[in-house]
């Protein structure tokens, strides 16, 4: 482990209740890290990271429009408001609302060209702050985690 600090360092805590309440609270902790490290890679563009979530969506779609439904169900964060993101991205010129030619209740969501210029640049920071993230992790130690995670859910 490279003279990592422990959890128990890191958060100043000796003893847990059980391995099981130790790794909870470690994937907490660690989730919350990486979270700080993505912001801090996201701050230079003024996306917050569910707005990056939403602009990878859209950008994966290859043009093709999606309903806030959509959005909402592919979000990483489920507890985000998709509208209210769209919304921000909107006054932030990188997507559009459209009217569903097919169902005019339905409204449309498109990435705009600044916005797929936008999602582009910060998806390098995002991924050079993860290289620096994983940095003490083996090429082995992906998969294996991957899916411990997988079956933690279950």
């Amino acid at each position: 482990m490279k003279g990592m600090p422990s959890i128990e360092q890191e958060i100043q805590q000796s003893t847990f209740r059980s391995p099981a309440h130790r790794t909870q609270v470690n994937i907490i902790y660690t989730a919350a890290w990486i979270n700080q490290r993505t912001t801090q890679a996201l701050r230079p563009y003024g996306l917050s990271i569910q707005q990056f979530n939403i602009l990878r969506i859209l950008r994966g779609r290859n043009g093709k429009p999606a309903t806030i439904k959509l959005l909402t169900e592919r979000m990483l964060d489920k507890m985000s408001n998709a509208s209210r993101l769209v919304d921000k991205l909107k006054e932030k010129g990188y997507v559009m609302r459209q009217e569903c030619e097919a169902d005019r209740r339905r409204v449309d969501i498109v990435i705009t060209e600044a916005g797929l210029d936008v999602v582009g640049k910060a998806s390098e920071a995002v991924e050079a702050a993860m290289i620096q993230n994983f940095q003490n992790l083996e090429e082995e130690d992906f998969d294996q985690l991957s899916t411990m995670l997988d079956r933690l859910r279950g």
